[in-house]
């Protein structure tokens, strides 16, 4: 069976063709065409249209769904879950909630940039962001704990949860149960583009927000573009990816079991195995079916169909140097590093959404329990963009004062390059034809005693 998985082996090239850095998200031509008129009808018909394509794409066979999660139905999932799935959701939540505590930024700063020039910033939370929890191939609860947790602790004034529903009109009661852990209460039935089109436009139930954040399908990722305008879209994430890093140290059956992790997704993953080591090469290619035959074949299937096909596989390179160099031109969503000395391979690489290092730090852990952020940048976003954090739910406000005794200094030398850009306006402002101010009327406090508080 190992002629199916994809093997790619590069040992003797001089280098490696850039279609295999493409995921299924590179092109969405045919996924701008297609969302273009659900957003249109969504912005058009609000409710009506989320139970139109409720009913289209969901299958709800409920004809007048509604839309808002009740509390009652929040309930009934916490009385649902076993109990330690809840402890263990609890673990988790505690470990993310500790991790973005501690990421988030001072209120407010200020700096005196010259004798009587003060300036600073000051971090104010984003009014509205609505988290987008997927539901198509499979419940997660983790996407709510990973997108709500920073803008709680951000201190988000609306925090919503949006995701799509099930045929019987129900939501995944994982999804409920998390959400009422992290203390989000609004959570709304809708999901793929017309849920992006409802934040942004808001409906009769829906409320508009300024951001959305979260995973989703081309479909969803798609529908962000469009709807940019509009709706901060957030960190790009899309269809899942990853790269195991490995050199000859690793066990391949080890290997192959991470390998799988990402792959099992769905048919629109991406994942790679990219190897110096031709042993370790042929061997997680022996390791995968074992490992499929002990799988749910759904998942299995998912899995079988990204390593056998165009987006993933088995690459082999001649030398680590190369293979680092792949894993930095691919910018991987999941980067996990299994080599002899981890730590130092970490200062090797440039571009990953996250980075795992050694042999007991697989995704799994990353995606469930660590504490950082698993809303990740995909399709080589992690080139320009961070992991989903606290910084995403605030926006920065700079601020400055200028005592009277700093201002001529200040003003001449700003009268000079506005004029020198002819802005006679801006020259005008500060030059003598400026009134001055009454002596003494604009006493600057120390900088402490000058934070402005929320």
């Amino acid at each position: 069976m190992t002629d199916r998985i994809s093997f790619h082996d590069f040992s003797g090239a001089a280098s490696i063709p850039a279609e295999l850095l493409r995921r299924t998200e590179s092109d969405l031509t045919p996924y701008l065409e297609r969302v273009a008129p659900i957003i249109e009808r969504v912005r058009q018909e609000g409710d009506d249209a989320l139970r139109h394509f409720a009913r289209q794409f969901d299958k709800v066979t409920q004809p007048d769904l509604a839309l808002k999660v009740t509390e009652a139905e929040i309930d009934a999932a916490i009385e649902a879950m076993d109990p330690e799935i809840l402890d263990s959701m609890r673990y988790a939540i505690g470990n993310i909630r500790r991790f973005h505590e501690a990421q988030k930024p001072e209120e407010s700063w200020m700096i005196e940039v010259r004798p009587g020039v003060w300036a600073g910033d000051r971090t104010i939370p984003i009014e509205s962001v609505a988290c987008y929890v997927p539901r198509g191939k499979g419940c997660f609860p983790s996407v709510v704990a990973m997108t709500a947790i920073p803008g709680m602790v951000a201190g988000v004034p609306r925090l919503v949860i949006i995701t799509p529903p099930a045929p019987d009109g129900s939501v995944d009661i994982g999804t409920l149960a998390a959400a009422r852990l992290i203390g989000v209460t609004d959570i709304y039935k809708s999901g793929g583009a017309q849920a992006v089109a409802a934040v942004a436009y808001g409906t009769q139930t829906i409320p508009a927000c300024d951001k959305i954040v979260g995973p989703g399908s081309p479909y969803v990722v798609a529908a962000k573009r469009l709807l940019s305008d509009r709706l901060d879209p957030g960190v790009p994430a899309g269809p899942s990816e990853s790269i195991i890093l490995t050199d000859d140290s690793v066990d391949p059956v080890l290997a192959a079991l991470d390998l799988i992790i990402e792959s099992e997704h769905g048919p629109d993953s991406s994942a790679w195995l990219v190897t110096s080591s031709r042993r370790v090469a042929e061997g997680v290619m022996e390791a995968l079916p074992v490992h499929w035959a002990a799988m749910d074949p759904g998942r299995a299937a998912f899995s079988r169909a990204v390593l056998c096909g165009a987006h993933g596989g088995v690459l082999l390179t001649d030398t680590m140097e190369a293979a680092i160099a792949f894993t930095n031109a691919y910018a991987p969503e999941h980067l996990e590093i299994l080599t002899a000395d981890p730590m130092a391979d970490l200062g090797r690489i440039r571009h990953a959404g996250e980075v795992l290092l050694g042999t007991s730090t697989p995704v799994t852990l990353g995606n469930y329990v660590l504490g950082p952020n698993a809303v990740l940048p995909t399709n080589r976003a992690a080139r320009t963009h961070s992991p989903l954090s606290v910084h995403d739910f605030t926006k920065r406000m700079s601020f400055a004062r200028v005592a009277q005794n700093a201002y001529p200094e200040a003003a001449r030398h700003a009268e000079r390059l506005a004029q020198y850009e002819q802005f006679p306006g801006h020259a005008r402002a500060v030059s003598a034809a400026r009134p001055q101010p009454t002596p003494g009327s604009d006493y600057l406090p120390p900088p402490a005693a000058n934070m402005p508080t929320s």
